[in-house]
């Protein structure tokens, strides 16, 4: 971070952090992540388990199987940043070409619209709901377009005065949200029976679908992070030891176990109190919830959607902006983030107005992850095979419209990465199997069960590995050390060039 003050807008958009700003710290990195997911959108996402028929003990190990292993995936892309100060799908362009990079900025950019979206429509639900059982505010479309408009306008403005002001509003996000998670233990100890049995039973044919769909749910929180983790962690210096950038990404995402068992114990009291809320034809947990909850903690709630939506929507909104910028050179970052942030804005209002999107939250959040998670297993594999070894310099040829480099590969892309890629997250789609939703041509092949994840992750490494053994990257994209795991070629390397005037 710069030296400025808490509303000096940020000023820096993809090209590398000089040293003497990077002065964060792996706790800064930990409370930024945290709190983009300590919010009611995970709370949502944590009540799935219960909407797809599981009881609690069933959901909660669905949970936890999801968020250990989303987690994992997530950790090693936290490490791009501080070597390269730049955001990760920058870094890409080492594994994915110049022109490659676009991928990454392509997913992020989907992952960002997505996850603000469902940020500002469960917050403003919350917000609008709460008002109308406090004060009797009319439940209309009016006031639901008032809320999300204020909310998301809020959040564009964070965005764009930058990072300081991004992680002043999470520190105060983490202690808050957390604070009135906890108190949400009292307002519901009474109802909360951990013997919910569920409409699902093990031995059902639909137990082993619901349970793997349910983790595939919550892991696609974590997941959700990796396009634009870098945006952050950029800000630390790169001589910060690799565990704790790594510890701090993994245990930010772990530490959400707080809002996903809100969501997860909430929703089994409602399934019990208020069933009609949990109906799998139109759930509505943020109804459900204010239904069940005392009337003392009316305020808590719409208080942990106010505070929480902003943590979501500023970490998802700043970096697609930041990531806009450097796409299309013309716009700075702030510049890009109002672009982006308005477009995000007008998507919200036809999702919620003119379309029923809120019901496939899970089908979009589900074919965002199987895309994005191959494309982390090649980012992975390639720091690797690289050593850690990058060259900051040629990572930035894209973004000041230059030639040649060692990134460079045939015109800009490398198609050994591209290729495990799109192989990989394509034959992942065809085996989704989300009934109701979204079923992919060999989604039945596993009696039903989604094995998208397993399927895209293990076909992307075998995959970018074999492609490199059989055509070896040029020498010049290794460090001194060479490569790992892999052979180089003595493949001649284009000079830098600059653009034409």
């Amino acid at each position: 971070m710069s030296s400025g003050s808490l509303t000096e807008i940020e000023t820096y958009g993809v090209e590398r952090i000089p040293d003497a700003d990077r002065n964060a710290r792996p706790v800064d990195l930990f409370r930024v992540a945290f709190g983009g997911a300590n919010t009611f959108a995970t709370c949502v996402l944590g009540a799935f388990p219960i909407l797809f028929g599981l009881s609690f003990w069933h959901g909660l190990a669905a949970t936890v199987l999801g968020l250990v292993a989303g987690a994992l995936i997530l950790a090693p892309l936290s490490l791009f940043g501080p070597l390269n100060g730049t955001n990760n799908a920058v870094s890409s362009s080492a594994h994915l070409g110049v022109h490659g990079r676009v991928v990454g900025s392509f997913l992020s950019l989907l992952t960002a619209i997505a996850f603000f979206s469902i940020s500002v429509w469960s917050s403003g639900d919350a917000l609008v709901g709460g008002a109308h059982r406090l004060v009797g505010l009319p439940d209309t479309d009016f006031s639901y377009g008032v809320a999300y408009g204020v909310f998301a306008v809020l959040v564009l403005v964070v965005c764009v005065y930058g990072f300081r002001f991004m992680l002043f509003v999470n520190k105060i996000a983490v202690a808050a949200a957390s604070l009135l998670f906890v108190l949400g233990v009292f307002a519901f100890a009474g109802d909360f029976d951990p013997s919910y049995a569920g409409a699902v039973k093990p031995g059902d044919a639909l137990f082993w679908p619901s349970f793997i769909g349910a983790a595939l749910i919550v892991l696609s929180n974590p997941v959700s992070f990796g396009a634009f983790l870098g945006d952050w962690s950029r800000y630390i210096p790169a001589s910060t030891p690799r565990g704790r950038v790594m510890a701090a990404a993994f245990l930010s995402q772990i530490a959400t176990i707080l809002p996903f068992f809100f969501g997860l114990a909430t929703a089994s009291i409602i399934a019990t109190k208020a069933a009609q809320y949990v109906d799998p034809a139109a759930p509505n947990y943020v109804g459900g919830l204010l239904a069940v909850s005392p009337g003392w903690y009316f305020v808590p709630v719409c208080l942990i959607a106010l505070i929480g939506g902003m943590s979501t929507g500023t970490t998802s909104l700043y970096g697609t902006g930041l990531d806009f910028s450097s796409v299309f050179p013309r716009f700075s970052r702030v510049q890009a983030t109002v672009f982006i942030g308005t477009l995000s804005i007008v998507f919200i209002f036809i999702g919620r107005f003119a379309a029923n999107l809120t019901q496939s939250i899970s089908t979009f959040a589900t074919l965002i992850i199987t895309c994005t998670a191959p494309w982390m297993v090649i980012m992975m594999l390639g720091y690797v095979t690289r050593r850690g070894w990058y060259d900051p310099e040629a990572l930035q040829v894209f973004n000041r419209r230059q030639r040649g480099g060692r990134y460079w590969f045939t015109h800009g892309w490398n198609w050994r990465g591209l290729s495990a890629w799109l192989v990989s997250a394509g034959l992942a789609l065809m085996f989704v199997n989300l009934p109701g939703q979204f079923v992919g041509p060999l989604g039945n092949l596993a009696s039903g069960i989604d094995i998208s994840l397993p399927v895209g992750l293990a076909v992307a490494g075998l995959l970018y590995l074999v492609l490199l053994a059989l055509f070896p990257e040029p020498r010049e994209v290794y460090g001194p050390e060479g490569p790992r795991l892999v052979r180089s070629a003595d493949t001649p390397v284009l000079p830098i060039v600059e653009p034409v005037a």
